[in-house]
């Protein structure tokens, strides 16, 4: 680094930190989704309530995905530091909502409580992955994919941190909201370490690339759309299931579905620390093959899975094919639009969370047509016993689950075409090398 000053370690640090808090806010989520569907919005609307909650939970991704947007145009102006201090109070703002929602009586106001505030921990995670992802790909620019996929790892830690501490809030009896409290120590801690760091510019700053180079850069190629479309099913597959399936695989297995997502997390901690070597073997276009075949069989999986056993083992599948998703598709746009710079993460980071803000609803909608339909019908819902009522809700699991499996399965033969076109070009430049008389590496 040129400026004396930048502690590249501490920054990773708080790089590290952010990313962990963005997880445990997801964990903190899945954890009071049932506990707003049942107290909140089952009130409201009996019929609809999982499309009413998915559509809560769904909010999030929006905020989350237009701070990235419009965050990532403006982090070179704003500078990360202030972007990371945002994210910061944005936290803790959309923590107190949540508290305020939880004692006001059920009409409403609270429904938009609930939102106006899942939107402001949406818009403190968009700030984070606006600010951490253009930081990181500057601090180590000879690693981008390997590093981000470390700083990702946390993402997952923070969910095994976070889903940990909400089956022990359940199992003493607290109430739910103490899951919330659990946000702002990590917000506060974040907000202190920013605010004591000096932070570098970005890459395509020190590069002196001007902005309008970097718009032009997107625009004039067509292969960055295509990874950015992309991006919308490899979220869908990772983020979209893993923000059901507390509400899901509890009625399937019989245990808190909660702990299937600890167990993935911290299988995903592990996995993404070994990135770099993955990727030097077989690319990180074949990564993303392999990934798209494990998560769509995982999947499947998963919406058969009847017992704890099978759960577990589907989720492996699962996870092991989601694990490197999310980073690694920011890793190959970094390596392959230098140039982009924070503009171009930013915009994958929208298209993701653009994407679990449509699929979150359409999955409530699956579940909710499946419960009624394995119901007898919509009207019978409220009279069903509570066996009959647990039975529908199984079917209607498994319907939810099948409906995205197919999402990552549809991206084989695309990242295929890709990395075909990567090794022709590949061999090419090597036979180039040998004629000319260049030793090949």
């Amino acid at each position: 680094m040129t400026d004396i000053n930048i502690d590249r370690q501490r920054l990773y640090y708080v790089g590290n930190l952010s990313i962990f808090l963005i997880g445990l806010g997801f964990a903190v989520r899945a954890n009071i989704a049932p506990d707003l569907q049942a107290d909140i919005y089952d009130q409201i609307d009996l019929v609809n309530s999982a499309a009413m909650v998915g559509q809560a939970i769904g909010i999030t991704f929006t905020g989350f995905a237009l701070t990235l947007l419009f965050g990532s145009a403006i982090v070179d102006l704003i500078g990360i530091k202030r972007m990371l201090l945002l994210s910061a109070s944005a936290y803790v703002l959309g923590s107190l909502g949540l508290l305020a929602a939880a004692v006001m009586p059920v009409s409403g106001a609270v429904e938009a409580v609930v939102l106006l505030s899942l939107l402001l921990t949406g818009l403190g995670w968009g700030a984070v992955e606006a600010a951490s992802n253009p930081m990181v790909a500057t601090l180590y620019p000879q690693e981008k994919t390997h590093r981000l996929n470390i700083l990702h790892a946390w993402w997952p830690a923070g969910i095994v941190v976070g889903g940990l501490l909400g089956v022990a809030i359940e199992q003493f009896g607290l109430p739910w909201e103490v899951n919330v409290l659990v946000l702002l120590v990590p917000a506060v801690i974040m907000a202190c370490m920013v605010a004591r760091s000096t932070f570098p510019v970005t890459e395509r700053v020190a590069a002196g690339v001007p902005f309008a180079g970097m718009i032009s850069e997107l625009v004039q190629r067509p292969l960055f759309w295509l990874f950015w479309i992309c991006m919308f099913l490899t979220a869908a597959s990772e983020l979209a299931p893993g923000a059901w399936v507390d509400i899901a695989l509890t009625n399937t297995v019989g245990i808190p579905g909660i702990l299937v997502l600890v167990y993935v997390s911290a299988l995903m901690f592990v996995m993404r620390h070994f990135a770099g070597p993955i990727v030097k073997r077989i690319s990180s276009i074949g990564l993303m093959i392999v990934s798209c075949a494990a998560a769509g069989l995982g999947l499947y999986l998963l919406s058969l899975a009847d017992s704890p056993l099978l759960a577990f083992a589907a989720a492996t599948v699962w996870g092991i094919g989601v694990c490197y998703m999310w980073p690694t598709m920011l890793g190959i746009v970094a390596e392959r639009f230098p140039r982009g710079g924070a503009v171009a993460l930013g915009l994958m980071g929208f298209a993701g969370g653009m994407s679990i803000q449509f699929v979150l609803p359409i999955m409530g909608a699956i579940f909710d047509e499946a419960k009624a339909r394995a119901a007898g019908g919509s009207e019978l819902l409220s009279s069903l016993s509570p066996e009959a009522m647990a039975q529908a809700l199984r079917y209607a699991s498994v319907e939810s689950f099948q409906s995205v499996a197919v999402v990552p399965m549809l991206l084989i033969p695309v990242f295929a075409i890709i990395w075909l076109a990567d090794r022709k070009r590949g061999e090419r430049s090597s036979r180039s090398m040998v004629e000319s008389g260049t030793p090949v590496p």
